[in-house]
């Protein structure tokens, strides 16, 4: 089985008098590092040499300067030799701010085959020059991949597998100098590589030091981009058939809309009206089906397994059910979602079925967990603790997506007041802070219908529209930790409406989830089957207000329900 079994790798020239501050920065890590010395001046040579005293530290001295790709690859020799797994590559000017170090590590030690690498975040010292630079490299990464994948290809911020590196440096020669950051991090990609990436801030202090020549790199740079791109025209076809084919978590299928977008959709929608609004939403959608390939096969395959399960189940479903109108509705839905968040409905607006579980709880002042999904539209919430003002609802919101939706946010309302709970994941530490506003009396929102992004794996299989389907654990395990009623809460669009109107739909699922030691697995089966149950009687209510525009019956690692039951 493969291990992390990680070492820091600091190529230097002339950089002696910052290196005790970055080694002094990477002690608390306890990992070897192996400094390469790249033909430096005496006094770096004796700062070097002083290092060396430490415990861990490994110097590799190059008698003449080979440059920094030159320096790197001595280094990454080295870490073979020594029987590593990883080398993080850390620059030695201390450009790079180490506080992204721990989430670095933490993507290299979960995804051992992968290079993961810094994605750079400026602030005002960067030099424009390199900045525009930088964008005429991206387009040329992006044209010899022919792929997005790469968001920045020449961050010395990096962990390299060891043996994935090495089957490349055998096989091609590559630049030795400021052309080998981006050389390398294409030819993995070519050999199939996956390509990951952190927020990293850079800085560029005063009185730094520049071995970049304008000139020679500047050619060297632009031989490396010819030689790539002649080197890409036979690669074509597996290029073309591995952007194509690849199946990606959910997570990864980034909207197509920007803030400038949104700010542009409130627009229409404020001048002129809802019913505008909709028109022009006619044309966009109709475009983005004509478009958008993935979500429209997706679309056509939930319509499809959803026919023939209602046929055969003998439910009668809405008539001209097609993957235009499915991704129509979902146009509908993101305006409702921006009138919600806007504040534009009220109670007015909605039909609350189990209105008498609602005030009931508010009665009593008891703090429930609601389990929502991605059928309909769950922001209804806020119009309802809106009419209530001591109920307060908060929002369980992966970190990773967090940036992106309180940027949404800001735009759509800056004096939103929405209760999000930014996590990394289902821990110990979410399950305390949750416990504190249950016992408040506050109300807890998660969805139950989505895989996680980092334990993809950790799911169970339920029936779903006459298919076995993956549901995530932690929803579920997190419910049972919790110890605090459960309650299902589904907001449906009435179409027959001339105005914006819903049905919400809250029901008891479970007063306490119990999840006994011997028989865990086959009680979460249970509670799990019990929600895929009612997530498929409303989906068949309302099927074009399912919004998983993806393979929901299959993982992203193309492990399906068939695959799962082989392996039990």
């Amino acid at each position: 089985m493969t291990t992390f079994h990680p070492c820091f790798l600091i190529p230097c020239y002339n950089h002696g008098r910052t290196v005790p501050a970055v080694l002094d920065s990477l002690a608390s890590y306890r990992y070897p590092v192996i400094i390469v010395d790249d033909g430096s001046d005496a006094a770096t040579k004796e700062i070097l040499a002083e290092q060396a005293q430490r415990s861990n530290v490994t110097i590799v001295t190059l008698p003449e300067n080979q440059g920094k790709g030159g320096a790197v690859i001595a280094g990454i020799y080295e870490a073979f030799k020594q029987s590593f797994t990883h080398a993080i590559q850390i620059d030695a000017d201390g450009q790079h701010d180490l506080n992204a170090l721990p989430k670095l590590i933490a993507e290299s030690s979960t995804h051992l085959t992968s290079l993961v690498s810094g994605q750079p975040v400026y602030d005002e010292s960067v030099p424009k020059s390199r900045l525009y630079g930088r964008y005429a490299t991206h387009i040329w990464v992006w044209i010899e991949t022919l792929s997005f994948a790469i968001k920045d290809s020449m961050c010395g911020f990096r962990s390299y597998p060891i043996g994935r590196m090495i089957k490349i440096l055998e096989r091609n020669k590559l630049g030795t100098r400021m052309d080998f950051d981006t050389e390398i991090m294409v030819r993995m990609y070519w050999d199939g590589c996956d390509i990951r990436f952190v927020d990293t801030k850079v800085i560029y202090p005063e009185g730094g030091i520049s071995h970049f020549d304008a000139l020679w790199d500047n050619i060297k740079i632009s031989t490396m981009h010819t030689r790539l791109f002649f080197g890409m025209l036979p690669r074509i076809p597996s290029l073309r058939k591995r952007e194509t084919s690849q199946e990606h978590h959910w997570s990864s299928h980034t909207e197509r809309g920007t803030i400038i977008g949104i700010k542009t959709l409130l627009y229409v929608y404020s001048i002129l009206g809802r019913r505008a609004f909709n028109q022009i939403l006619k044309l966009v959608i109709a475009y983005y089906h004509k478009t958008g390939k993935s979500s429209r096969r997706a679309s056509e395959d939930f319509l499809e397994r959803l026919s023939r399960y209602a046929g055969e189940q003998g439910v009668s479903l809405p008539n001209n059910l097609s993957s235009y109108r499915h991704l129509l509705s979902f146009g509908h839905t993101v305006l409702d979602k921006l009138a919600a968040w806007k504040g534009d409905f009220s109670f007015d607006n909605l039909t609350v079925h189990g209105q008498e579980h609602f005030d009931g709880l508010i009665a009593e002042k008891r703090g429930i967990v609601i389990l929502g999904s991605h059928l309909g539209n769950l922001e209804l919430c806020r119009a309802l603790s809106r009419n209530y003002e001591n109920v307060k609802i908060n929002a369980l919101v992966f970190t990773e997506h967090a940036e992106r939706f309180n940027a949404v946010m800001r735009a759509v309302n800056p004096d939103s007041e929405l209760n999000l709970i930014q996590v990394s994941k289902l821990g110990p530490d979410t399950a305390i802070l949750l416990q504190q506003k249950i016992e408040q009396g506050e109300w807890v929102v998660i969805v139950g219908d989505r895989t996680s992004v980092t334990q993809e794996q950790r799911v169970v299989w339920a029936d779903f529209l006459g298919h076995p389907a993956p549901f995530p654990l932690g929803p579920f395990m997190l419910c049972s930790v919790l110890k605090a009623p459960v309650y299902l809460l589904f907001g449906l669009r009435d179409d027959s409406q001339p105005t914006p109107h819903f049905d919400v739909y809250f029901e008891p699922f479970s007063e306490q989830i119990k999840l006994p030691r011997g028989q865990r697995e086959e009680a979460l089966k249970a509670v799990v089957s019990q929600y895929a149950r009612r997530l498929e009687s409303y989906t068949l209510q309302a099927p074009l207000q399912w919004f998983n525009f993806f393979n929901f019956w299959q993982l992203s690692g193309n492990k399906d329900a068939k695959e799962h039951a082989t392996n039990r």
